[in-house]
């Protein structure tokens, strides 16, 4: 019988389903995506710099799956009494690698879980109550349980700090709150684990919380796009309910469910498989519009560890944009963009070109406007100099969101969402599917891989292309939407 370690004691907890594939079919759970490879990058970047914080420490390294040279290396290690890095212990069915082991008066120990959350959850006290479970029962004495977690107040001056940029929690009488659950549960695991065939186990809220399931693609492989699970703000609980008992289409819907305006318009626009059209709200919205017209959108970073100095964990900082300008309807458009060079704070470069680009009239349009405003809104504050000129810049931002937030247009294509990736195609048929990178997260992510990490100068300057296809889309999209709306409003469709 395999040892349950703790990511797959989240997982148990999480869905049984889950635990039994990860142990008896392993080669049905899809491969670890480039997102997810980068949260666990930056977790172990956090990690380390943690680890400054208890030093002269001993790190157990070696191969994972060499349980008796870890644990060999951990008891050697425990004899020194110093801090210990990834101590390995194992217990009963259980199997733990501790982020820090460090010791305390009396003999005993301290466990420190770090983290690169700004804030302690019920899953970080679940993790800490299976190692403390596990180290105990292996015969060291623990004394107190901290999560090492992120201050999101912390601001960068020279050096990070790692004293500052982290906020140790005491957190021991949670995780003993939670420790009894521990061997009943690592048995219950055990018997999954045994049996010959996978549990059912319906969808539910449980296949996002508190990770996404990596077995979505398979468990949801039943529910059509326009399930209830679809639709626009709806309780989530009963949506689950109405499609694991067979309701799978919008059309199904009873009456009685008592469905707000807009979703009574969604189901409407895909019972009817037409656009559902508000000419006269439409109209209003695109009599908003000042010539010339500026298209904007950012790219952003954000980042556990700041990059920069006057930054704060996880600040979205714009590396990025594209702008179109148009100055006229029909007039062919201008095209603007701006992709940082290089490890600089980008945020002056930014300011000292929009101040120049955006004049003094006409509207300012984005998609989900308000993520524009916050961005630009920090980089002001913090760069006092351009506050008078962002103070008069933003009251000429239009949200492109609004008609479709608003539901004065909703295309059964649109599956429930506003989003700009599903109203683009819907609406004008043009998409991402083309590009290389083809989402904000992948830029970012992207773009940090070849600007601070090690990337080949070919890698680089590829890269850099596919970002400025990618942005310039955003706001050539934006572009042929409110072309469409303006159509829409005067009658066409």
């Amino acid at each position: 019988m395999p040892f349950i370690s703790k990511s797959k004691y989240l997982s148990g907890l999480q869905c049984k389903k889950l635990l039994w594939y990860q142990y008896n079919a392993k080669d049905r759970i899809p491969s670890v995506d480039a997102s997810t490879q980068a949260i666990f990058d930056q977790g172990h970047e956090v990690g380390r710099l943690a680890q400054t914080l208890f030093p002269n420490g001993i790190e157990i390294d070696g191969d994972p799956k060499d349980f008796g040279a870890l644990f060999a290396q951990t008891n050697s290690a425990l004899r020194e009494r110093r801090p210990v890095y990834e101590a390995t212990f194992r217990f009963g069915e259980g199997f733990a690698r501790l982020d820090i082991l460090n010791p305390v008066a009396d003999g005993a120990w301290d466990i420190v879980e770090v983290k690169s959350s700004t804030e302690v959850k019920d899953v970080h006290i679940r993790d800490l109550a299976l190692q403390r479970y596990v180290t105990e029962g292996a015969g060291v004495p623990i004394r107190k349980c901290f999560l090492m977690r992120i201050d999101n107040q912390y601001v960068r001056r020279g050096a990070v700090d790692p004293a500052k940029l982290f906020v140790q929690e005491d957190v021991t009488r949670e995780v003993r709150d939670e420790l009894a659950r521990v061997g009943p549960n690592l048995q219950e695991m055990s018997q999954v684990i045994r049996n010959a065939v996978s549990p059912e186990v319906p969808i539910g809220p449980q296949c996002s919380d508190p990770y996404e399931c990596i077995l979505q693609d398979l468990c949801w492989k039943f529910v059509p796009e326009d399930s209830p699970l679809s639709l626009y703000h709806f309780r989530k609980a009963r949506a689950f309910e109405l499609v694991n008992s067979g309701v799978l289409s919008l059309d199904r819907l009873s009456s009685d469910e008592g469905l707000d305006k807009k979703q009574e318009i969604q189901v409407r626009a895909v019972t009817d498989g037409k656009p559902f059209v508000n000419q006269r709200e439409i109209l209003t919205f695109v009599r908003k519009l000042e010539y010339p017209v500026y298209y904007l959108d950012f790219e952003t970073l954000q980042t556990a560890i700041p990059l920069f100095d006057g930054i704060r964990p996880y600040q979205k900082v714009p590396f990025q944009f594209s702008l179109h300008v148009e100055d006229a309807p029909g007039v062919p458009p201008q095209h603007f963009a701006y992709l940082s060079e290089g490890r600089i704070d980008p945020r002056p470069e930014v300011l000292e070109q929009l101040a120049q680009l955006l004049g003094k009239k006409g509207s300012i349009v984005s998609y989900n406007a308000a993520f524009e405003r916050s961005v630009l809104s920090d980089a002001a504050a913090a760069f006092p100099a351009y506050r008078p000129w962002w103070e008069e810049t933003v009251r000429r931002m239009v949200d492109l969101l609004e008609p479709f937030r608003g539901f004065s247009y909703y295309h059964p294509q649109q599956h429930g969402s506003a989003s700009m990736k599903a109203i683009l195609p819907a609406m004008t048929g043009k998409g991402y599917e083309e590009l290389a990178i083809a989402d904000g997260e992948a830029a970012s992510r992207e773009y940090l891989r070849v600007t601070f990490g090690e990337a080949s100068e070919a890698d680089r300057q590829g890269v850099r292309e596919q970002l400025l296809e990618y942005c310039g889309l955003d706001t050539e999209g934006m572009i042929a939407i409110v072309r469409e709306l303006m159509k829409l409003a005067n009658g066409g469709r």
